[in-house]
């Protein structure tokens, strides 16, 4: 029995492996007539993208994007052509030959149809259950799908599919995924979604649906996910989707939604996301709703009434977002140690910060409060919150000392106090959050001197200490804080010595209103970066220094109500010089200072200066939102800088990256370096760059940019790495994206070369300093060239391309009608370890920022979409992305709630110049809506957003 039992055992073996190894050689080939249909396929397709060769690999269960049945790889049960650039569908009748076929992906190519006979052949398919078609061109009505009964899974998300949905997907008895987002799809939400109701996914968004939400839905009990976002539906919710028990994401986000949040969804015990925001949602938040969620986004709507006390308290609550509605009363004292984000700003919620909110393991990482009618002190509790990295507590009630206690937030990187009632000394302990970014305690009643130690935050890149009572002088080792680029201290009583400050300084140096005097320190000449100097309202006495007339970037210059004397010096025109208030001061014998633009008299200057000092002082918006700032000067070529000439830089390394023959037969890199020497070729500046012109032997012209900040950039020794990121990037090519030509790097810098753009950039335009006007067919025009260029970005096949500044200033224009995307390079040259602080000094530009970054700290797609969304508001209104401290996207929000108003937000002058352009104008605006929605996942992908932008034609 032993030896019997042993040699079967044996002979097991011996068929395993011999089934393991030998079985797959035997039967790995696909039947003659799939192996025939898969050598016409790959002849059908004729694309070079990809390689699909009978020559070169005989079996087609090897092919890319081909799997075969394992492990006999007798039939191919999946074909993925995604990303490979086809146009002709003719291909897809091919596929239906294939009887197995399971899974058919051609998403993010350009098919403008899906063939009839594809519908009628494969709907004979009774295994094929997947279809993916996202990502197209596809236009017209959803056609029927007539058979596939195995169908699960079809996605047709990101085209242009359009008209209303009827019976089309009614026949589909075994759907479970339905993504039919970001379409122009009208009428009502469809019901009819498959006759044996088994769908689980179901996925709406960014279409055109309105009308209520059905009570059919209901009839889908094995819903777990309900994407109904960024549509025109309206009404109420209706109360029987309480009934759906496995619910799982609810998202209704950015529609006209109005009546109360229903009660019995705190029954769907699965449910874990629930957002409603951007909606029209009143009356009180039902109690218990937050029970089994995980995330609930409130946000925008018109909600009253209190907190229910239950609502932040539940073990499972990640993120709750209530800002921003008309909530009132206490804040709940009971608060989840497992709460990552509370929102709960622009409220009239009062009483105090409850110290009873501490649990035992707070992983609180985002707390903001602000803009409410909370009274009483920061709790001493508070401290405790070791996770907090953002604190917003700004335009309360708030009073008493500052706790020490806030010092053992080391972790935190934005705290904002201002316009509160604070008194007493800036704790010290303060300055020991060495991560700290951002520090607003401005328009309190703080007194005491500022404490000497803050210089060890070296991670500050914005602090705000104006409007209080701050005494003494300012420390002396301020000029320590490398990271700080903007300093407000106005309206206090700080007297003595100005020290040295920070050569970072670049967006704005606020010393007004103190009781400064004598004569205006030599020290500020190596501000070279600085944008706003404010000096008025002091005692400072003797000339106005001459060394003013240096700091290249120094557009205002606010000097009024001293006691200064002398001549006024000539300043270029793009500077606003103001110099009221000093009896002394005479004009000097040359021209006014005062920038003369045509068609404005000088009254109107004057006044327009008085309110560029207004908002340097008072400009609280922006320095609450400036996480970073990347701010452009136009210089006026006749006017050179004075002062020497630059020595010529020493080429260590000069590389041509461009295939085209004349840029390479033109560019001179000994002449483009003498070129960077002379001071009068400067044409723009950035805060990353210095743009030059030089024009080479053969007449032609080039930019050459010099990346200032170099040693943030790439370290000595490192210079192969920087070359080889410019090698890779120097091979994209897109007609709205400025490549780089060619490189020079020496010993401490690096030059790049650019196609020159003759009108400037497009902020310089639309402000008319360029002397262009731009009628809406060149509007237009750039929109769609800068979406054309953003879409080519993100869609670059090895790794998106994200830009980390995204404004009108970054965008070059050859012509007016074509835009050239600066500055697109930095991703591949900066390296975020090396730059100031956590959240980045390369955020973006005031006015341009997605409110996300300040949670999410990183750039993202997303937030790409949401400055371009600015853009396209700027050119549509031709207002700035900044006006008089209001950022022109939340103006437009606000005002565009009615939409027969919305011919009130366009530019006048453009939209009254035809109907045509009215209407245009009004399709594209709803575009940049959809783009600077507050919810980053409502925001339409750039390729979408480029086929909406030329629908709207």
């Amino acid at each position: 029995m032993t030896r019997y039992g042993s040699t079967t055992s044996l002979l097991s073996y011996f068929y395993f492996f011999f089934s393991l190894f030998f079985c797959p050689m035997v039967f790995s080939q696909l039947s003659s007539n799939q192996k025939t249909t898969m050598i016409n396929l790959s002849k059908s397709l004729n694309v070079t993208s990809f390689s699909w060769d009978i020559n070169k690999e005989p079996n087609p269960c090897l092919w890319k994007g081909v799997s075969c049945k394992a492990p006999s790889n007798s039939s191919v049960i999946q074909i993925s052509l995604s990303g490979v650039s086809l146009s002709s569908s003719d291909f897809l009748s091919l596929v239906c030959q294939i009887e197995s076929l399971q899974i058919l992906d051609v998403s993010d190519n350009r098919l403008s149809k899906i063939p009839p006979g594809f519908l009628s052949d494969c709907g004979k398919l009774d295994g094929l259950k997947r279809l993916n078609f996202s990502y197209n061109n596809l236009d017209g009505s959803l056609p029927a799908f007539v058979g596939f009964s195995g169908l699960e899974v079809l996605d047709l998300t990101h085209n242009r599919l359009s008209g209303a949905i009827d019976l089309e997907l009614d026949g589909l008895v075994g759907l479970r995924s339905l993504n039919l987002s970001s379409n122009h799809f009208t009428g009502s939400l469809p019901t009819r979604l498959g006759k044996s109701k088994v769908l689980k996914e179901l996925q709406l968004s960014m279409n055109k649906f309105h009308g209520i939400i059905p009570v059919d839905i209901v009839g889908y009990r094995s819903l777990t996910l309900i994407d109904f976002s960024v549509n025109n539906i309206s009404g109420s919710v209706p109360s029987a989707i309480g009934e759906l028990s496995k619910l799982d994401v609810l998202i209704l986000s950015s529609n006209d939604l109005s009546g109360e949040i229903p009660q019995n969804l705190s029954n769907i015990r699965s449910l874990t996301r629930f957002a409603a925001n951007s909606n029209k949602f009143n009356g009180s938040i039902p109690a218990g709703i937050t029970k089994h969620l995980r995330n609930l986004d409130l946000s925008y709507n018109t909600l009253s009434g209190s907190i229910p006390s239950d609502l932040l308290s539940p073990l499972n609550l990640q993120t709750v977002d209530l800002s921003n509605n008309r909530l009132n009363g206490p804040i709940p004292t009971a608060l989840s140690g497992n709460l990552v984000r509370l929102r709960l700003g622009s409220n009239s919620l009062n009483g105090t910060i409850p110290s009873a909110i501490i649990a035992m393991d707070q992983r609180l990482t985002y707390l903001e409060m602000e803009n409410n009618s909370l009274s009483g002190g920061i709790p001493p509790e508070l401290g405790s919150f070791q996770s907090l990295a953002l604190l917003n507590l700004a335009q309360n009630q708030l009073s008493g000392a500052l706790p020490v206690e806030l010092g053992n937030l080391s972790h935190l990187q934005v705290l904002k106090l201002q316009f509160n009632y604070f008194t007493g000394e800036i704790p010290i302990q303060i300055t020991q959050l060495s991560k700290l970014s951002i520090l607003n305690i401005s328009w309190n009643s703080l007194n005491g001197s500022i404490p000497p130690s803050v210089a060890s935050l070296k991670n500050l890149i914005n602090m705000n200490l104006q409007g209080n009572n701050l005494n003494g002088s300012i420390p002396k080792n301020i000029g320590s804080m490398t990271s700080l680029m903007e300093l407000q201290l106005g309206q206090n009583h700080l007297s003595g010595d100005i020290p040295s400050m920070p050569t970072t300084l670049q967006i704005a140096l606020n010393l007004s209103s103190n009781l400064f005097e004598g004569h205006i320190p030599e020290n500020l000449a190596r501000l070279t970066g600085l944008e706003i100097l404010d000096l008025s309202n002091n005692r400072f006495s003797g000339e106005i220094p001459t060394f003013f007339r240096q700091l290249g970037a120094l557009t205002q210059l606010i000097l009024s109500n001293n006691q200064l004397s002398g001549k006024i010096p000539e300043f270029s025109s793009w500077v606003i010089v103001n110099t009221s208030g000093n009896e002394g001061l005479t004009n000097s014998t040359t021209p006014s200072t005062s920038p003369k633009k045509k068609g404005k008299p000088i009254a109107l200057t004057i006044v327009l200066a008085v309110i560029a000092a207004a908002f340097a002082v008072g400009g609280i918006t922006i320095i609450a939102i400036s996480l970073s700032r990347q701010t452009t000067i136009r210089v006026n070529d006749e006017q050179p800088q004075s002062g020497e000439d630059l020595p010529v830089p020493e080429v260590l390394q000069g590389n041509l990256l461009t295939a085209n023959g004349i840029h390479r037969s033109n560019i001179d890199f000994t002449k483009a370096m003498e070129a960077v020497s002379d001071q009068s070729n400067i044409v723009l500046k950035t805060r990353f760059s210095t743009y030059y012109k030089a024009i080479m032997p053969s007449g032609s012209s080039y930019f050459v940019k010099k990346l200032n900040w170099s040693d943030k950039i790439f370290q000595l020794g490192s210079h192969d790495r920087f070359a080889n990121d410019l090698e890779v990037f120097g091979k994209l090519s897109n007609s709205n994206v400025m490549t780089p030509l060619a490189y020079v790097l020496t010993v401490d810098s690096a030059y790049l070369f650019y196609e020159f753009a003759s009108k400037g950039t497009l902020f310089d335009v639309l402000r008319g300093s360029s002397g262009d006007d731009m009628d809406w067919a060149s509007r237009y025009s750039v929109a769609v060239g800068v979406a054309q260029g953003l879409a080519f970005l993100h869609g670059c096949t090895s790794h998106p391309i994200l830009l980390l500044d995204l404004s009108s200033r970054s965008i070059l224009l050859k012509s007016l009608k074509e835009p050239l995307i600066g500055e697109a390079e930095l991703c591949k040259v900066i390296d975020p370890s090396k730059s100031t602080g956590s959240l980045s000094t390369i955020a973006g530009s005031v006015g341009y920022i997605p409110p996300e970054y300040a949670y999410t700290m990183r750039v993202t797609m997303a937030g790409n979409i949401y400055s371009f969304g600015v853009i396209l508001l700027e050119l549509l209104t031709g207002k700035p992305a900044v006006s008089e401290g209001v950022e022109l996207a939340k103006w437009v929000v606000n005002n565009s709630l009615q939409q027969e108003k919305w011919d009130h937000l366009l530019d006048y002058s453009i939209s009254r110049t035809s109907t045509a352009v009215r209407s245009q104008m009004l399709a594209v605006l709803k575009i940049a809506l959809a783009c600077v929605n507050v919810s980053p996942d409502a925001r339409p992908r750039m390729k979408s957003v480029l086929r909406m932008l030329l629908n709207a034609r």
